[in-house]
């Protein structure tokens, strides 16, 4: 399991959203796009507000969904770390954790998609939080 888990909105004030990672194709697998919608109840909240995730190293971060017109909604998502609005952050743990929600996402899919699949292109790409894995 990947550690990473869904939490209600965290408390906001004093911090903000780092930008992480953006994909804006969710639609090219239907498959991502349905688990997002189950996973953060999307047919009926939309785009009222990001889902949140506490990932393993305790930290939150944010899922803001795009929507895009004549497409299905998500269109895509965009992840950002929810960090102290004076902190810098800390890239490593960041990464661990996108790498984390990355392989969350994979497994909630299922189907065709493995994690160790995405854990062994991510040690091709020589990411180092997927290399950390292997």
């Amino acid at each position: 399991m990947s550690g990473v888990q869904p939490i209600p909105a965290p408390p906001l004030a004093g911090t903000r959203l780092a930008f992480l990672l953006a994909e804006d194709r969710v639609g090219h697998y239907p498959e991502f796009r349905a688990f997002l919608s189950r996973t953060f109840d999307l047919d009926r909240i939309g785009l009222a507000a990001p889902g949140y995730l506490r990932a393993p190293s305790g930290g939150a971060y944010a899922l803001v969904f795009v929507g895009r017109s004549g497409e299905s909604f998500p269109a895509g998502v965009e992840i950002s770390a929810v960090v102290p609005a004076l902190e810098p952050l800390d890239e490593d743990v960041a990464d661990r954790d996108l790498w984390a929600i990355l392989r969350w996402l994979v497994e909630g899919v299922g189907g065709p998609w493995t994690v160790a699949d995405l854990d062994a292109t991510g040690r091709l790409y020589r990411i180092g939080a997927a290399e950390a894995r292997g």
